[in-house]
């Protein structure tokens, strides 16, 4: 638990990679929360042009500026991809929502010195702490 308050403390811009502009969505009201909360969140995702007043990128490497969390509303078998476009783009961190879960990419994160949380919600995990 130390581990997850420390890092949404150390977390000022997270990038949302799989964010849709549906309201319903998952990915759209965890990430509004987050902004509410203050957090600047950064939507990656092709089939968007702005989410949440911000900018959409297609890619992580799309990004212009640097990046604390990624944060994955993605199915689990897309996760190697993420992770890898994470440690190369310098991100400090990788989040797995609830049900995404990969070990393999998990640990690679971890070996490239990025933290992980896996198969949780950030939405939760934030109004818990």
């Amino acid at each position: 638990m130390k581990q997850i308050a420390d890092l949404l403390r150390d977390t000022r811009v997270i990038a949302v990679v799989g964010l849709s502009s549906r309201p319903w969505r998952a990915s759209y009201g965890v990430s509004e929360y987050m902004q509410s909360a203050g957090y600047r969140i950064i939507p990656v995702n092709p089939r968007e042009k702005e989410v949440l007043g911000e900018q959409a990128y297609s890619r992580l490497e799309d990004v212009p500026e640097p990046i604390d969390m990624v944060n994955i509303f993605r199915r689990s078998e897309f996760v190697p991809e993420i992770v890898e476009a994470a440690i190369r783009v310098g991100a400090k961190s990788v989040w797995m929502q609830e049900g995404v879960v990969h070990e393999a990419a998990a640990q690679r994160a971890l070996e490239s010195g990025l933290s992980v949380v896996m198969d949780r919600c950030l939405l939760k995990e934030h109004r818990r702490l």
